[in-house]
């Protein structure tokens, strides 16, 4: 039962943060895409958006699916944290931590996934 339980957990944040991925770099599901990102970003001092974004885009995209998919979870938790610090130091840190406030409590259950993950392992149904 616990390799189901590791399975569900990986899938929904897995394929949710690579959702986040593809609203930044192509504008998928309602997302603003490179160019409406990078000036979300320059906003929030990230600079030089661009590239920033497209970074910020592939962390999230191949993180969330190497998640998933249960394959290289040290990296994929290293994304995903990464990114999620990210956030929280330049959006939702200020907010305080209630998500109905936009503030880090969203952030800090990513995180606490990857690195539950990852301190267990990703169970048996991997990708390979």
């Amino acid at each position: 039962m616990s390799n189901l339980g590791l399975l569900v957990i990986r899938l929904i944040f897995g394929l949710s943060f690579a959702r986040h991925g593809t609203e930044k770099l192509f504008g998928w599901f309602g997302g603003y895409s490179i160019q409406g990102t990078a000036g979300y970003f320059e906003s929030l001092g990230i600079k030089p958006g661009v590239p920033m974004v497209i970074l910020a885009g592939l962390g999230e995209l191949l993180g969330g699916l190497f998640f998933a998919a249960g394959v290289f979870i040290p990296l994929a938790s290293l994304l995903i944290v990464g990114t999620m610090v990210v956030a929280i130091i330049t959006a939702t840190g200020k907010n305080g931590f209630a998500a109905t406030a936009s503030g880090y409590e969203y952030n800090l259950a990513i995180i606490a996934a990857a690195v539950g993950v990852f301190l267990t392992g990703p169970g048996a149904y991997v990708l390979f």
